[in-house]
């Protein structure tokens, strides 16, 4: 008999995306007819993105307002606007493993994007941005870095950009730095720190810097690195380590996510053998390595060593704090902050660590927004999904102008931007390791 909802907690299943049966068109349109009915008769995430709009549309318009009245060559028009946030699966989905029904839309729109990859309709535009590593690099050399800057801020050369690539040309894109992370700062910070190992933390923090914090916003790691150092934990800087794969999964691109695992494992595990907890200051890269890497390589040891001693910045934090082992003194306040909760943070089911760090901080005042902030790797950036964005960001810019904060930011600081984005020159979003930073005054 079923059930209308579950009561168990939900779960993740492997994904199984090495056999070929994961790709076969037959069986994977059947699954997409077979949720996309669930989903028709639920309408509990419509809310959060365009996927479940564009589904429910395409429903509704047809014949027989069911989902066998759907052209099923346009089953691709609903994956096309999912960016893996994950949020229905782990926040809103009540037929989700182990539910009868086992339901997984994010890892579902994820076989359908892998298909399209495979089958050789994935844009080549999206090929490129996705690739960070290149990409970055090449960015951040000093000069290019310059023209690169000077020609995101040119209208003229934003609207070519639109013509010839299909990046939006009032979409908010990242500043390069000519000056990497990894070339500002040692391999060791804090050396000379005394350890104190907690509960769960070993009293070393070993930084994977990412793509972003390397070369576009560097700033926040530096913070990160002197609140871990004023809290008595010294800081190794991982500077051999390569991209998340974060960007490759959203394309579909599952063998390029492989391989930066493998590039990434070796580098990772000599940091554990050495004593250190791994923190990443984004929180879709610490969402790769404590969840989707995992579920891919289920079976793989080393993947399951790092996911136990990776952490969220402020969810290491506040394990530190329960044991006694963070500085309370904070020499200002930070007044009234408007703080997004990252989506990719969110559905790591680690709880509200940052606003509850940020709490500590006396004469502050938090006010928090569980919304998607509408950035979502790429999709912001690309000319057929930026009024899309640009929706879907609306409601948290209209919290955060509600609260009047004295500051307002993001875990994520692509959705800080695009938040700072949508509020027109009415301030700058600050990454609330930084605001920490500033209430030490360090």
């Amino acid at each position: 008999m079923s059930r209308e909802g579950s009561l168990e907690a939900p779960e993740r299943r492997p994904l199984e995306w090495r056999t070929e049966a994961f790709y076969d068109k037959a069986s994977l349109y059947d699954e997409l007819e077979r949720v996309f009915d669930i989903c028709h008769g639920c309408r509990r995430c419509v809310s959060l993105c365009d996927s479940f709009p564009t589904l429910f549309d395409l429903v509704d318009e047809s014949e027989t307002l069911e989902v066998d009245g759907v052209d099923k060559d346009d089953y691709m028009k609903v994956v096309d606007q999912c960016y893996l946030c994950d949020l229905c699966a782990e926040t809103k989905c009540p037929y989700l493993p182990p539910h009868e029904w086992a339901v997984d839309f994010p890892h579902l729109m994820l076989r359908a994007k892998a298909y399209k990859l495979r089958n050789q309709d994935t844009r080549w535009r999206d090929r490129v941005i996705t690739s960070t590593d290149p990409i970055f690099d090449t960015l951040s050399t000093p000069g290019i870095a310059q023209l690169a800057n000077a020609a995101a801020a040119s209208k003229t050369l934003r609207k070519a950009g639109d013509r010839m690539l299909g990046i939006h040309p009032d979409a908010p894109v990242p500043r390069f730095e000519p000056k990497p992370l990894t070339r500002r700062l040692g391999t060791d910070v804090g050396a000379g720190l005394p350890v104190t190992p907690g509960e769960r933390t070993t009293g070393k923090v070993a930084i994977y810097v990412t793509c972003y914090g390397d070369h576009n916003e560097p700033r926040v790691v530096e913070d990160l690195v002197a609140v871990l150092n004023h809290n008595n934990v010294p800081v190794r800087i991982l500077k051999d380590a390569k991209c998340c794969g974060m960007p490759k999964l959203e394309l579909g691109d599952l063998k390029k996510v492989e391989a930066l695992k493998d590039a990434n494992l070796p580098v990772f595990l000599q940091a554990i053998e050495d004593g250190y907890d791994i923190l990443a200051p984004i929180p879709s890269c610490v969402l790769m390595y404590k969840q989707e890497l995992p579920l891919m390589f289920p079976e793989d040891d080393d993947v399951a060593k790092v996911q136990r001693a990776f952490f969220d910045p402020f969810e290491y934090l506040m394990l530190r704090h329960k044991d006694g082992l963070i500085d309370t003194n904070f020499r200002t306040g930070l007044g009234k902050v408007a703080y997004h909760v990252a989506c990719h943070q969110r559905v790591q089911n680690i709880g509200m660590k940052t606003r509850d760090f940020l709490k500590l901080v006396p004469d502050t005042e938090v006010t928090h927004i569980d919304r998607c902030s509408g950035h979502d790797g790429t999709y912001a950036v690309k000319s057929e999904t930026y009024d899309k964005a640009m929706k879907i960001a609306r409601p948290v810019v209209n919290r955060v102008k509600q609260a009047e904060p004295d500051t307002f930011g993001s875990d994520c600081p692509m959705a800080g931007r695009m938040i700072a984005h949508g509020m027109e020159g009415s301030g700058e979003a600050e990454h609330p390791i930084t605001m920490v930073r500033k209430a030490y005054g360090v």
